[in-house]
């Protein structure tokens, strides 16, 4: 009877021990968010509740356990079992633990200024780091661990420690690109080139960075797809960052009009049209002439918007109330394709091809009495007059 109350005993007294302390340290963090409703921190630390009770209850439960005396042949086994989870466990509580420190600091920064881009950056610069350690504390901690537990692994441990200059060359060239990517991403994170939130061209896409971990960028472009490039792209290409200094940004929109346009009324609508816009931010605009061709004068409308958003709902905007007001006020300022020629008297004898065929037909000098001293109209001839 003994032999089956005592471990019955020891283990539930353990886990009891171990849930009790699990619901008081959740009780405590529930009367800290009451007590601290603006503090974000006993919010966050909730993510470490099931790791901090798993490492409890792994450590109980190996520190108990020769007070069971079973004495069973796994005793070993069962007990490395108990340790292996109690360090995995302190490493999931450890990695937690770093998650919720970087997100407070982040929280607690975004508070207190209210400059976005140095917001944006720090955020890159903590989710790198964050990446960085995590990697390398469970990497490092898991390899302690398996030959720390295991006996038999610790011979085959030394001698890798013993060649680990032949495996970390070999290593170094096997992952070269990888390594790269590493090192570009912490150049990337301290050096501010790009930075989440950032609005890119890549590859001519246009998107918002939506993620950098330690090998890849993501750019999530306007229609919602996303566009994944190694890292060290982004310290070996040229692309275009329009969040850098600032993300205000000038818009323009390009219009081909007849050389009759009325250029100034065109002007003064614009003016009146962004400052009925929410999306200009009220800092500039303007119309000018920017080319001119036989057929054609290019107009060039700039409106300033916020961000790069604002600047493409603002530019389409622009181009379709233009386009519609030109329509409705001055329909003859469209611009207008050739279809037909008008030529002045004696433009037979300038350009014979357009004399008549057969000038010996009886009609032939009455065609021309009729037309009041006009060449008669021919086929679609490129000379340059165009017809109003």
């Amino acid at each position: 009877m003994e032999q089956v109350l005592r471990p019955l005993i020891v283990f539930t007294a353990t886990v009891a021990v171990t849930v009790c302390a699990g619901w008081l340290t959740g009780r405590a963090l529930r009367y800290s968010a009451r007590t601290r409703p603006r503090s974000r921190l006993p919010i966050l630390l909730r993510r470490v509740q099931a790791p901090w009770q798993i490492f409890l209850s792994a450590v109980a439960l190996h520190t108990t356990y020769p007070l069971a005396e079973l004495n069973l042949a796994q005793d070993t086994m069962i007990r490395t079992l108990l340790a292996t989870t109690a360090i995995l466990a302190a490493i999931w509580l450890v990695v937690r633990g770093v998650d919720v420190a970087a997100e407070n600091m982040l929280h607690s920064y975004a508070d207190r200024t209210r400059d976005v881009a140095k917001v944006r950056q720090l955020r890159t610069q903590l989710g790198l780091v964050r990446r960085i350690v995590t990697a390398i504390l469970a990497v490092s901690t898991a390899a302690v661990a398996i030959l720390l537990l295991v006996p038999s692994l610790r011979t085959l441990g030394t001698s890798l420690l013993a060649s680990a200059g032949v495996i970390g060359i070999i290593a170094g060239v096997a992952a070269q690109s990888t390594l790269s990517n590493l090192i570009a991403g912490l150049q990337i994170a301290f050096g501010d080139s790009v930075k989440i939130g950032d609005t890119v061209v890549v590859e001519g896409e246009w998107g918002t960075v939506e993620d950098i971990s330690l090998a890849f960028l993501t750019v999530r472009i306007w229609d919602d797809r996303r566009l994944t490039m190694p890292v060290s792209y982004f310290n070996s290409q040229p692309y275009e960052n329009w969040s850098r200094g600032g993300s205000q940004i000038t818009g323009t929109v390009f219009l081909h009009l007849d050389h009759s346009a009325p250029v100034a009324a065109l002007r003064e609508h614009l003016g009146e049209f962004v400052r009925t816009r929410a999306d200009w931010d009220g800092r500039d605009y303007g119309l000018v002439v920017t080319d001119s061709t036989p057929t054609a004068i290019v107009v060039r409308a700039t409106m300033t918007a916020a961000d790069a958003d604002d600047v493409w709902t603002l530019r389409c905007a622009v181009r379709e109330e233009l386009l519609s007001w030109l329509w409705r006020e001055h329909p003859y300022a469209l611009p207008k394709i050739p279809t037909e020629i008008t030529a002045v008297p004696g433009a037979d004898a300038a350009l014979p091809g357009l004399a008549d065929p057969d000038p010996g037909r009886p009609d032939a000098g009455a065609e021309r009495a009729g037309d009041g001293g006009m060449a008669r109209r021919g086929p679609v001839v490129s000379t340059g007059h165009t017809r109003r």
